[in-house]
């Protein structure tokens, strides 16, 4: 009797188990579901928080955002639809007195980017733009580092210094390419004036290929140095002064800590305005033109003084070759920053 007592509390207590177990597992994936939904819910409601909380933030960047699109976006969607067309001054929409003429150009696909990158000219424009990108960016660079080093020593008359380097910066571009351009007049300029005293022949700053592309470069360096001397001065003055005095105590020479100290401490500075200066120098269309129309003939012609001469020189205006020449400058450009990002990247540079 006790055992069969015994064996009925221990089947109902096995039972009592298995139903727990079956009641959890229905607990647990109950519950599972709910979170899920609950994730779900939560998304939603962290969206909303988030615009709630911050919708003061979102309110000033929508402004923003709007301009950029007309200004950006709905001029570069344009571009690329017409670089795709065969449009120029002859069929696109226009309005003559009353009468208005809808617009009859055609799609051609990619024939433009296939007749632009097989052209001679093409090759010749990119290869004078990157010669000229290379060496006004280099010169530079070299001109803003050198002159970021003494401004960052203790002299006198140091911000009087600082304010006169500073002043090509402050002139208003065309400005400082007008004064250039009389500089250089080869009859009444003032350096062949000078040169005429010292008994040297007059020099065709403007009028010769050769003295052309010396010159724009001279003027694009003389505008970008400010700029350049300005950002890497930043950089030198938040290298701490305690390295040059330990390196200096341990009997390193000027050379030693100018290439162990400044140059490391400068290189995340150095990539950022390197970048900058490329991409600014590479699309510089107001030196070029305002200086040498991108002459004498084509020789100093970059890319973007050829998508200007398509669209506003050239009879008929081909809007669609200067639309096809400016995706094509974009493209580069944004390759270039692509293969410089990811030369940063492998370095340890975050970009």
């Amino acid at each position: 009797m006790a055992a069969h007592t015994s064996q009925s509390v221990a089947k109902a207590a096995g039972d009592d188990v298995e139903h727990g177990d079956v009641a959890r597992g229905l607990s647990r994936r109950t519950g599972s579901g709910n979170r899920t939904g609950g994730n779900r819910a939560g998304g939603r409601g962290g969206l909303r928080r988030a615009l709630a909380t911050h919708w003061y933030a979102w309110a000033m960047v929508t402004p923003v955002v709007l301009v950029l699109g007309v200004i950006i976006g709905w001029p570069l969607v344009r571009g690329v639809y017409l670089s795709l067309t065969d449009a120029n001054e002859r069929n696109v929409s226009r309005t003559i007195g009353v009468r208005h003429i809808e617009a009859t150009y055609e799609f051609v696909g990619l024939d433009n980017y296939a007749a632009v990158l097989s052209d001679p000219v093409f090759l010749q424009r990119l290869a004078w733009t990157v010669v000229w990108t290379v060496a006004c960016v280099s010169i530079t660079f070299t001109l803003g580092l050198a002159l970021a080093n003494m401004l960052n020593r203790d002299f006198t008359g140091r911000a009087a210094y600082r304010m006169a380097l500073i002043l090509p910066w402050a002139v208003p571009g065309f400005v400082s390419v007008f004064a250039w351009r009389f500089l250089f007049n080869r009859d009444n300029g003032i350096l062949n004036k000078i040169l005429d005293g010292g008994g040297i022949s007059a020099v065709p700053w403007l009028d010769d290929p050769t003295w052309a592309k010396f010159a724009v470069i001279t003027v694009n360096v003389w505008l970008g140095v400010p700029f350049m001397m300005v950002a890497l001065l930043g950089g030198l003055q938040s290298i701490p002064g305690e390295l040059y005095e330990a390196a200096e105590m341990d009997g390193a020479s000027a050379w030693q800590r100018f290439r162990h100290i400044t140059l490391p401490g400068l290189r995340a500075v150095s990539m950022t305005v390197i970048l900058l200066s490329t991409i600014w120098t590479f699309n510089m269309f107001p030196v070029i033109f305002l200086l040498t129309r991108g002459g004498p003939g084509d020789s100093t012609e970059i890319l973007v003084t050829q998508a200007f001469r398509e669209a506003f020189i050239t009879s008929p205006r081909d809007f669609a070759a200067s639309a096809t020449w400016g995706v094509l400058i974009l493209a580069l450009l944004m390759i270039f920053a692509l293969v410089y990002r990811r030369s940063l990247r492998k370095q340890g540079e975050v970009w």
